[in-house]
């Protein structure tokens, strides 16, 4: 079957990465994944503009349909050249979905919006997948689209480590889960070492960025980060993810708001598992067992983590069986090869002629 997702050509961020694991996959399995782009020679990603010979198109929306490079994306052509019966939409971010706060995140900024962005994926598609296990309208499936390669993972050694913390990901709604974890670091912090963030908005709120949205996803505390003495590093290119995250004891794992009440999946709650590190999760219980299974359980931080963190620093051995347990599990049940067979399958039942 071949697979055309329409999507931003990016080679280092958004879902660049979860795209080319998809393609991989698909020559693996006798499937054929490619995007709709140009065709652009060395691209991690097969590109083509022949989107009538697609078996399926596949509409990946994220909230920053309408912001990239500051031009809207063109969805206009891809869903003028293909039926509507060959159209699947991922939602990816949990838009389609009424207006929803949780803890000063949204995933609109007023009912209207929710409205516009619900019309504009049913004037795609009568499939919406979400990455969540627990769609909130009747007619969402499932499909956690993002995945685990085992390719990925570092040996768990922890002789040598530059950082006792590193954080990899950008300030976009997670400033307050930040400070919950900073706040239970702060009574211990002299016995954590060097502590490390990279990504952007950490530093200081981006000008560009109308208010309140600026206020609202991008607030940060840049005294509060230099007094606990953490280091602001770059954002860094996907293949040195894992390998940055590897370099310190433990990694929180942390979701904006909104995807923590939805369940949503995103790609760094895979590659952390993969690297030489300690996930510590920022989230609801429930939500860290039905993707990682029971033992992840042990990795949740609780509300008053001091000790817990220093528990880590002093035992990651311990921890460390606890990661190769998630690991396998991973691979067994959230493998690139199985989210492939299972896009496979939900396109071969739905796009049908008539």
């Amino acid at each position: 079957m071949r697979l055309m997702f329409v999507y931003w050509q990016l080679d280092d961020a958004g879902s660049a990465q979860t795209i080319a694991s998809y393609a991989e996959a698909a020559r693996e399995l006798g499937h054929e994944v490619v995007l709709y782009a140009p065709e652009t020679p060395g691209f991690r990603v097969p590109c083509s503009l022949d989107i009538e010979s697609a078996d399926a198109v596949i509409f990946l929306l994220e909230w920053n349909i309408y912001l990239h490079q500051n031009r809207p994306f063109p969805l206009e052509e891809p869903v003028r050249r293909t039926p509507r019966w060959k159209r699947v939409v991922i939602d990816d971010d949990g838009m389609y979905n009424d207006r929803t706060r949780v803890d000063g995140d949204y995933n609109h900024p007023q009912a209207a919006d929710a409205s516009s962005r619900t019309e504009l994926y049913d004037s795609i598609s009568d499939t919406i997948l979400q990455p969540t296990l627990h769609p909130l309208r009747p007619n969402v499936e499932t499909h956690l689209f993002h995945g685990y390669d085992p390719s990925w993972e570092q040996p768990l050694d922890f002789g040598r480590k530059d950082f006792g913390m590193v954080y990899v990901g950008s300030n976009w709604f997670r400033w307050r889960a930040l400070s919950r974890v900073l706040g239970a670091i702060e009574p211990v912090r002299d016995e954590i070492g060097r502590m490390a963030i990279a990504g952007h908005g950490w530093d200081e709120m981006p000008w560009w960025v109308e208010q309140p949205l600026r206020d609202d996803a991008y607030y940060t505390d840049p005294a509060y980060l230099d007094r606990l003495g953490i280091e602001l590093m770059p954002p860094v290119p996907i293949d040195e993810v894992v390998g940055t995250m590897s370099r310190g004891v433990f990694n929180p794992v942390l979701v904006r708001p909104t995807f923590n009440h939805f369940r949503l999946v995103n790609p760094r709650l895979f590659e952390t598992v993969a690297a030489s590190t300690i996930p510590l999760f920022g989230l609801d219980p429930e939500y860290v067992r039905e993707i990682y299974g029971e033992p992840a359980l042990e990795l949740v931080l609780r509300e008053d983590a001091s000790e817990q963190v220093l528990d880590v620093l002093r035992r990651p051995g311990h921890y460390a069986e606890i990661v190769l347990e998630m690991r396998r599990h991973l691979s067994e049940r959230h493998s690139f090869t199985a989210r492939v067979q299972e896009l496979v399958e939900i396109c071969e039942r739905v796009a049908v002629p008539g």
